[in-house]
């Protein structure tokens, strides 16, 4: 199944949807018609327990009776989670990377932390300051949306809490990163996390540890790698975080980036106004957004 958040030029106030082809199922209207509550929010739909049963049973009947359905063409796509507790990120999590950037492979995840002041969507724009940084260099990521509360979760137990997974850039801005010694100013920018466009659920994915991932800048494509060269795996991830603090519904945790972001690159590449950058993932999408100066 394929959920993202969605709103229409009547109401701006986005609604979570089930995507079917070129259609969207609305799944609150859904839900009200078929007697289910569903939440207008994908974040607090799966916080219910039985959010995957209330999504499909909602699909399922505006499928037959044909109600509830909107062309996607006609509406404008949000994050799949505008309100997330946490983002949790990944550092060095592909071997391609080490080997670039002439580093030894990690024993253990590195963590670090953006703030969800950061996240937006996709088509949205990123947005920066030139006076304040004017390195801002892109990550493609495969992001976890934790579907289940976890804590203290074996990494065999962990699959279950995942609900989906998602398109992420880690933007990420070299000069503030390099000049604090620590990571979170430089990536926590506004918008400086675009996820989407859809939650794709783990049935839905072949195998999220072997699938193509790739970023472009204006149609230039500098990174081209696969998570087959994960160091560590999604559950592995969760269940490494969960021993360190409490994963929400929600939650996203972004797995890390392959090689060539443009700060190894020689010469450098940073992005700049009126730049398109797009992160792609096998068989979970694509996430466009435009970048501009402010």
């Amino acid at each position: 199944m394929r959920l993202g958040q969605f709103s229409t030029t009547a109401s701006e106030r986005p609604w979570c949807g089930a995507v079917m082809d070129d259609t969207v199922i609305d799944l609150p209207a859904a839900g009200h018609a078929a007697g289910i509550d569903v939440p207008r929010r994908l974040s607090t739909l799966l916080d219910q327990w039985n959010w995957a049963e209330k999504a499909s049973l909602a699909v399922e009947y505006a499928t037959e009776q044909e109600v509830a359905q909107e062309p996607l063409d006609d509406l404008t796509r949000h994050a799949p989670v505008t309100d997330p507790e946490k983002v949790v990120c990944v550092g060095l999590n592909y071997e391609d990377h080490a080997r670039e950037l002439d580093l030894d492979i990690p024993e253990e995840p590195v963590l670090f932390s953006k703030f969800p002041t950061a996240i937006t969507g996709p088509g949205d724009e990123i947005v920066w300051d030139p006076t304040y940084t004017t390195e801002v260099d892109y990550e493609a990521e495969l992001v976890i949306v934790v579907g289940r509360e976890a804590r203290d979760v074996a990494a065999e137990d962990a699959w279950d809490h995942i609900a989906g997974v998602t398109v992420g850039n880690d933007v990420t801005a070299r000069d503030l990163q390099q000049r604090d010694g620590q990571w979170v100013r430089g990536k926590t920018l506004d918008t400086f996390a675009p996820t989407g466009p859809d939650l794709v659920t783990l049935d839905d994915v072949d195998d999220p540890h072997d699938l193509d991932i790739w970023a472009e800048v204006d149609g230039e494509r500098l990174q081209d790698s696969t998570t087959a060269n994960f160091i560590f795996g999604l559950d592995e991830l969760v269940s490494f975080c969960s021993r360190a603090f409490t994963l929400k519904p929600g939650d996203l945790i972004f797995t890390g980036t392959p090689p060539g972001v443009g700060t190894s690159r020689d010469p450098p590449v940073s992005l700049d106004d009126g730049d398109h950058v797009t992160v792609g993932i096998e068989g979970v999408g694509e996430l466009t957004n435009p970048c501009r100066h402010r």
